[in-house]
């Protein structure tokens, strides 16, 4: 008789574990959870809170925003400090942050949903749509300014710009046109050049109507190496962000509202507002010598303007950390979130699961890049609870998130500073904790 009880239960355990399987991902993120079915407790984000609330009575913070959600339960969801810490005006979860890099994730899916439309492949040479890009590595600069060069071994790929493996403006060339924009930000705070333009912008400068006129300036440098033989960060996607423009026939603004942001609900993310919103951003502030010292607001400033052409691909979009859960919690969904399907399961897999870079690359022992995102392994991961499946990035002022697979989980940690000590690490240790 034990044996067929036993039997019955082994079965009742299959099926309820083929159930879950077979369910469909949330459609929306569910703010109302009970945190015993989830499987916490309101003692264990209590833990959290007291983490974070330390941080600002350390005053190693002016603000901060903790997000949690497991199998699209939001389990933790608060924020702690001042948005204005002079006028002692109380953070809130719906303040809007300056996002910075988080901005190219968003970018690579807008990118990637032009490959499913069969517009374009990433293994495709950027030359094929783009034949100004170059085809030359830099070997040395010579004395007038001008580069020696030479043919590159293999063409860029739009692979190569997704895993900041391209060779813009890396190497010899990088090092040259940061002394070129260190000279204009110079001349602008001077007053001998016009100020940058609106819009967030790559090193601050230029004063550009759009983006591709920067792309097709920044096209006619050689490359610093060999497309997919080391990694160098960030202007890829703005290379990329133009790509999209190129092939979709719309402004990346444009694309990526209709696409993307407007799909999804994140109606709060944008690169432009209008003059009413200034008030839901965060200002900065840096931790300095352990005082907090306020800093310049230009970068949420310039987001109010009438003249709204200007948008990157890899800075540029602000918001609250509620609509970005959502980009998250679509990307754990396997492409789906609010009834909308953005990318297929296949092409979040193509994303989130093969390693782009050479074993040996800058940025470090263990470090992998998919299309988009870091890919954590066991060799490299932020704290040890995370899996091996999780993809994750962030933001320059302090925003973090991570996409965990393997645990149904995404967490996000909000700053707006842009010098910190480290704060993210302990709180997402803590996020992991949450279940355990």
């Amino acid at each position: 008789m034990k044996k067929i009880y036993l039997s019955i239960a082994l079965l009742a355990a299959f099926n309820s574990t083929i159930a879950q399987q077979k369910s469909p991902a949330p459609q929306t993120l569910n703010y109302k959870a009970d945190l015993r079915a989830t499987g916490t407790s309101e003692d264990k984000t209590k833990r959290i809170d007291s983490l974070l609330q330390s941080f600002i009575d350390q005053k190693k913070a002016s603000s901060i925003v903790g997000f949690v959600a497991k199998g699209g339960n939001v389990i933790y969801n608060k924020a702690f400090g001042y948005k204005d810490v002079e006028n002692k005006v109380p953070a809130a979860v719906d303040d809007y942050y300056i996002l910075f890099s988080q901005t190219k994730a968003v970018t690579t899916v807008a990118f990637m949903t032009l490959v499913e439309k069969g517009l374009v492949s990433v293994d495709d040479p950027v030359s094929k749509y783009f034949p100004g890009i170059s085809d030359k590595v830099a070997t040395a600069i010579k004395e007038d300014g001008t580069f020696e060069t030479r043919p590159v071994k293999t063409p860029m790929t739009f692979a190569h710009l997704m895993s900041h493996s391209s060779g813009i403006s890396a190497g010899l060339v990088g090092k040259a046109r940061r002394a070129e924009m260190e000279n204009k930000s110079a001349a602008e705070t001077s007053g001998t050049t016009p100020p940058a333009g609106p819009g967030q912008r790559t090193g601050g400068a230029g004063t550009s109507k759009y983006l591709k006129d920067e792309m097709i300036a920044l096209a006619k440098y050689p490359l610093g190496f060999d497309p997919g033989s080391e990694w160098s960060y960030h202007i890829s996607t703005n290379m990329l962000a133009y790509m999209v423009e190129l092939i979709s026939g719309k402004s990346l603004r444009e694309y990526v509202k209709s696409t993307i942001l407007d799909p999804l609900g994140m109606t709060e993310t944008d690169w432009y507002y209008e003059p009413s919103k200034m008030s839901r951003f965060v200002k900065a502030y840096s931790d300095i010598d352990g005082k907090l010292v306020p800093e310049s607001n230009k970068y949420s400033e310039t987001t109010i303007s009438p003249v709204q052409t200007y948008a990157e691909g890899a800075i540029g979009l602000n918001g609250p950390i509620g609509d970005y859960a959502k980009f998250c919690q679509m990307l754990l969904n396997k492409g789906e979130y609010n009834g909308k399907r953005i990318l297929k399961p296949e092409t979040i897999e193509l994303m989130t699961k093969v390693n782009r870079l050479p074993e040996v690359n800058s940025g470090g022992k263990g470090f992998q890049f998919g299309l988009g995102f870091e890919l954590y392994n066991a060799e490299k991961k932020p704290v040890p609870e995370v899996s091996n499946t999780a993809f994750a990035w962030g933001g320059l002022y302090g925003t973090d998130y991570i996409i965990d697979p393997e645990n149904n989980m995404i967490v996000l940690f909000y700053l707006n500073m842009p010098k910190h000590e480290p704060m993210y690490k302990p709180f997402l240790s803590k996020a992991y904790q949450l279940f355990k």
